[in-house]
């Protein structure tokens, strides 16, 4: 299946580790230009950047947090003027700190709210407004997660209410924006092998690998091979949609 991502122009919000790094990789394998934002690993985001190129393939790193409305418009400023247009956006950048919640600080709290949600909504605005502005259509996935919909067992409430509100955010903008010709989905995932979760996996592994049914820990490449159906043209008629990408862990 031709995917028709070819020359479209990708934002992958905190793409310079883990499963970000995964939606990137692929996204310039099907010859996306690919923005590869961070905020802080700058070198892992320049290193990224150089392996897709050394494929023959486009890709640029942009600097920026995303808690902030003035950079998340900067980011959609530098993709335009880096590759003229903005055409599709990866809402992937997240914490998943652990505190049960008497124990939450309020810092933390309102971290996780500002990264996992609030740079949803801005990233998105940012994208939205710049596309309406030049009649253009375009695709917005936002990584949600599992928790979303269970709830969080294992210390991490403020994840799950963050996620939650991804999910509902999602169908909102998804519903505002399909006369524009903007898709708006999300895909929740499970447990995925990456730097946020290694110490989890390793202190209780036999713990998660009893909640998913297909047997194993996905890999970044799993969850990325899914995003990229999702902001392919094939899918254009999918729309405020939450793709379960769980190995089972949620079934609806």
């Amino acid at each position: 299946m031709d995917l028709k991502l070819k020359g479209k122009c990708a934002i992958v919000t905190g793409s310079s580790r883990g499963v970000g790094r995964g939606i990137a990789t692929a996204l310039a394998g099907e010859g996306a230009k690919v923005v590869v934002n961070y905020n802080r690993s700058a070198e892992k985001a320049e290193e990224l950047v150089e392996s897709i190129r050394k494929n023959g393939k486009e890709a640029y790193s942009v600097k920026a947090d995303l808690g902030n409305p003035d950079e998340c418009k900067k980011l959609l400023e530098e993709a335009e003027k880096k590759y003229g247009s903005a055409d599709i956006l990866i809402n992937n950048a997240g914490v998943w700190p652990t505190n049960w919640v008497q124990d939450i600080p309020l810092d933390e709290w309102n971290k996780t709210i500002d990264v996992n949600l609030t740079s949803v909504f801005l990233t998105s605005q940012a994208f939205v407004k710049y596309n309406i502005a030049k009649g253009k259509g375009g695709k917005i996935l936002n990584v949600t997660s599992q928790a979303a919909f269970h709830g969080s067992t294992t210390g991490h409430a403020h994840y799950a209410a963050s996620k939650a509100g991804v999910v509902a955010l999602t169908v909102s903008m998804a519903r505002e924006m399909a006369k524009y010709g903007i898709n708006v989905n999300a895909i929740a995932l499970g447990m995925v092998q990456t730097d946020m979760t290694n110490n989890a996996l390793e202190k209780n592994k036999e713990y998660y690998m009893k909640r998913i049914p297909i047997g194993r820990v996905a890999q970044p490449s799993d969850i990325a091979n899914i995003a990229l159906f999702l902001v392919s043209e094939p899918a254009g008629y999918i729309t405020g949609a939450t793709i379960d990408a769980t190995g089972g862990m949620l079934m609806r």
